[in-house]
């Protein structure tokens, strides 16, 4: 019997089918397992006899008849004890499990948060089925981290090496999200269309669109990057966008301030404009930037919320979104202030 004597058994193996994202597909399915009364020196044979089954282990697991995981024991630990000691008084318990179904990521999020070299994987009933490895998680991580970087830069993923990658496979991963944000972009051209008569009145305001729009769309990624980045390391929930937006809220109001006293004195000093272009520009930057931030903050949440990926709300489709809402304010403070 296994309880016994030390007799290295297959884990147990389930009709499971990893999907391309769950830990199943990236689990080592053959760590070495020890009884709870298997001595330390009769261990350490063990290992010798069968070696570790990935270079990057260094631990063995403590499991009952069934392969209910007990608890491991590192080999450090077993080098360092008594031989006559059994498993059972040294093991210690894990610190995390994830099932074969979970997400790659939210192993990688554990082993990272735990500082882990493994991250045993069990079943429903707590019987262990294979070990996730610090290497596998580094992979995870630096794959997520790609996909990221190509949705923000509103790319479609793609796994192949750039210089590998065709021509047209290329076109074909950026043409639909540079199609969308053109048609999106039309928005902001009917904005202006609308407040023309206000622009011809006062050419000058034309100038500062750019920096206003610019602005914003800095801002509004500024924060996005911020939340997306929060919400991939699990630091930041949907429970927590109270708390997110008023620290998101007073950032901006901060930023704000500094650049409209700036931008406010520039236009004075540096330009030729009034006092009343120069105060409805500075307002303007200020409702921009904190809006802007807001939304930017916001949006990756609820994205989240939604089951969508939170860097499809980042750059690109932000920044669209800031544009159209810096110019409605602007040329409706503009025809308050300036009475256009």
């Amino acid at each position: 019997m296994m309880m016994n004597n030390c007799v290295r058994s297959e884990v147990l193996r389930e009709n499971f089918r990893p999907g391309t994202d769950t830990v199943a597909a990236i689990m080592w399915s053959n760590p070495v397992v020890l009884p709870p009364l298997c001595r330390v020196n009769e261990a350490i044979e063990r290992v010798r006899q069968v070696g570790l089954p990935e270079e990057n282990m260094n631990s063995c697991y403590v499991v009952a008849e069934d392969y209910t995981l007990l608890g491991l024991v590192s080999l450090r630990t077993l080098l360092l004890t008594r031989g006559g000691a059994r498993l059972e008084t040294v093991m210690s318990h894990p610190f995390a499990t994830v099932q074969p179904q979970d997400d790659q990521e939210l192993a990688a999020q554990l082993m990272q948060e735990y500082d882990l070299l493994e991250l045993p994987v069990v079943d429903g009933d707590n019987r262990l089925m294979g070990v996730v490895t610090a290497d596998d998680a580094m992979e995870v991580l630096q794959a997520e981290a790609t996909e990221d970087m190509e949705v923000m830069a509103a790319m479609s993923p793609s796994e192949e090496p750039y210089l590998e990658s065709p021509v047209y496979r290329l076109f074909r991963s950026r043409i639909p999200w540079l199609m969308l944000l053109m048609l999106s972009a039309t928005f902001t051209s009917g904005i202006i269309s609308h407040f023309e008569d206000a622009l011809a009145a006062q050419v000058t305001l034309t100038a500062f669109i750019p920096m206003l729009m610019d602005t914003g769309g800095n801002c509004g990624s500024q924060s996005s990057v911020m939340v997306i980045r929060g919400l991939s390391l699990g630091q930041v929930g949907f429970g927590d966008w109270m708390r997110v937006l008023w620290k998101e809220l007073q950032v901006s109001g901060l930023c704000a301030a500094a650049l409209a006293v700036v931008n406010f004195v520039r236009l004075m000093v540096m330009t030729s404009v009034g006092f009343g272009v120069a105060a409805t520009v500075s307002l303007t930057l200020v409702a921009t930037v904190v809006l802007s931030d807001l939304v930017g903050s916001l949006l990756p949440i609820l994205a989240k919320r939604l089951g969508t990926d939170p860097a499809v709300m980042a750059s690109p489709l932000i920044t669209t979104v800031v544009d159209a809402m810096s110019l409605l304010i602007y040329f409706q403070l503009s025809s308050w202030l300036l009475g256009l």
